[in-house]
């Protein structure tokens, strides 16, 4: 799975949501199932103060077998039994430190006394003891259970954190990367034309058609410096007339294509659509996705621009006569690196759907691809109404 740029908000997103669900279940059945244990621990201690007020009252008729089983079978809560004195009488499962043994079980009555409500003992008319007892080892670890796994919970989110942020920051480097070749590809076409002119001037044939190409040339030139100028910042727009954009776009595209391949438009409605656009980075669009399908059809084919009206919308579809994309392929050729060429960077789709949604707030995707038979990618755009 290639983690991109544009979807890596989502998927921390996710994570988090997913992170924060998984703490708060397990806090939650935890601390029903630490409800559970300290009720059944209150059980066992009550039961173990029956029996041990058994063993020393020496009621005849008692198993008293049964009672010292009861009584040494507690081998895990800590528990300490005092008089209505307060003084120490006897104590279970306590480990004792210090030398000052007294003074430490006093010590750890007055804490038991804030955890527990001790159990009443009556030995006779009125003589009473008390037992305090305190929580298993067990209990007290699955009370920590939940903060040890938020802990391994935000370990590991913040490895994937460092995981997508490296991932971000090599996509950005490939885009960059991808930048810097695209340039060079878009002005090497002018600059060798240009070069070209050059060497006939040198030899002197100059001629009155010269002029005009080499203006071409370096309006060309300057249509690609506009381009990237406004890659990274927020672009004009104004209502434009999309019928001249896209046609003088596949014009110019069709005199630098083989005549083997047919490009051509096609409107569905007679009336001029107007779409609130800007020109140069429309027909950026509009270029890459006729190069991708001419590099999809290789001698021969043909690329078509179908323009319809739907509700406020116009569709862009481009259709071309290609190899076609799989399926699973659809919106990863979107993603930046994405390509099926032996040799290239992957930059222009992903440069399209930016141009598409973020600059134009509208909408690229595969409409549909059948492979070997051809591709067609849909462009959504909110139509204007120009009056007048």
């Amino acid at each position: 799975m290639q983690i991109t740029f544009d979807n890596f908000r989502k998927i921390k997103y996710f994570f988090a949501a997913v992170a924060i669900a998984i703490f708060a279940l397990s806090a939650y059945f935890t601390n029903q199932l630490a409800d559970e244990m300290a009720e059944q621990e209150r059980q066992r201690i009550e039961l173990w103060a029956e029996a041990t007020r058994l063993l020393v009252t020496d009621i005849s008729g008692a198993d008293f077998n049964f009672i010292l089983k009861v009584v040494e079978n507690n081998g895990t809560i800590p528990v300490l039994i005092a008089g209505t004195d307060d003084e120490v009488i006897m104590y279970r499962n306590i480990e004792i430190k210090g030398s000052d043994t007294t003074a430490f079980l006093n010590r750890k009555l007055e804490e038991l006394k804030t955890v527990h409500q001790p159990i009443e003992m009556q030995l006779d008319v009125d003589l009473y003891q008390y037992l305090y007892y305190d929580d298993s080892i067990l209990l007290k670890r699955l009370a920590y259970y939940p903060y040890l796994q938020a802990g391994v919970i935000i370990v590991f989110f913040c490895i994937l954190f460092f995981f997508f942020a490296s991932a971000k920051k090599s996509e950005q480097n490939r885009v960059w990367v991808g930048l810097s070749k695209e340039t060079a590809h878009q002005l090497g076409t002018p600059i060798s034309s240009l070069m070209a002119w050059m060497e006939i001037i040198k030899e002197g044939n100059i001629s009155k058609d010269m002029v005009p190409e080499m203006e071409k040339d370096v309006s060309r030139l300057q249509v690609i410096a506009e381009r990237f100028s406004k890659i990274g910042s927020k672009p004009e727009l104004s209502p434009t007339l999309l019928n001249e954009v896209l046609d003088n776009t596949l014009q110019y595209m069709q005199k630098r294509t083989s005549n083997r391949i047919v490009i051509s438009s096609v409107y569905e409605t007679k009336e001029p659509v107007y779409v609130n656009m800007n020109p140069p980075l429309f027909a950026w669009v509009v270029e890459n996705l006729c190069k991708n399908a001419i590099d999809a059809m290789g001698k021969e084919g043909s690329i078509t621009a179908y323009v319809s009206l739907e509700n406020k919308q116009v569709c862009i579809d481009v259709q071309d006569s290609g190899k076609g994309i799989p399926k699973s392929k659809f919106k990863t050729v979107f993603n930046p690196g994405f390509t099926t060429k032996k040799r290239g960077w992957g930059l222009g789709l992903s440069l399209v759907k930016r141009i598409v949604e973020e600059y134009h707030h509208g909408k690229i995707y595969v409409k549909k691809s059948e492979l070997g038979k051809g591709t067609t990618f849909r462009i959504l755009l909110n139509r204007m109404v120009v009056e007048g």
